[in-house]
């Protein structure tokens, strides 16, 4: 039925100038399609992002968006870093955490916080 048609994540925030800085600014994405009260759509690889204004913003406890980035998820992390994003730690048996990057043998995770608490992740697959 859905296996042949393409998905999005949708993440809900409180203050959308506050959140399209944060999504084009401190990530990094194009923004393809939006107005000054939302909802926005950033390009995100092949796929989109939207984000759109809700008074329950921030509430889920759980990844609200996940992007596999491969190799490049240490530069990512130190390029997230040094723009302000603080780094989740989470205790995992069997992982270590070093630079914002947990560690389990080759596979690789990070976490952090968009500014309305909604947890974004970054893993090592892709």
């Amino acid at each position: 039925m859905l296996k042949t048609h393409s998905s999005s994540a949708i993440v809900a925030v409180r203050d959308i100038a506050r959140a399209r800085k944060f999504y084009e600014e401190t990530l990094g994405l194009e923004l393809a399609d939006g107005g000054v009260d939302g909802p926005l759509v950033f390009r995100t690889g092949d796929t989109h992002l939207v984000v759109y204004p809700s008074e329950f913003a921030g509430t889920n406890q759980a990844n609200a968006v996940v992007w596999a980035v491969g190799d490049e998820i240490e530069s990512i992390a130190a390029e997230l870093k040094g723009r302000g994003v603080t780094f989740e730690r989470y205790d995992m048996d069997g992982a270590t955490f070093a630079d914002g990057v947990h560690r389990m043998g080759d596979f690789r995770m990070v976490w952090f916080r968009d500014p309305d608490g909604n947890i974004l992740h970054l893993n090592s697959d892709g």
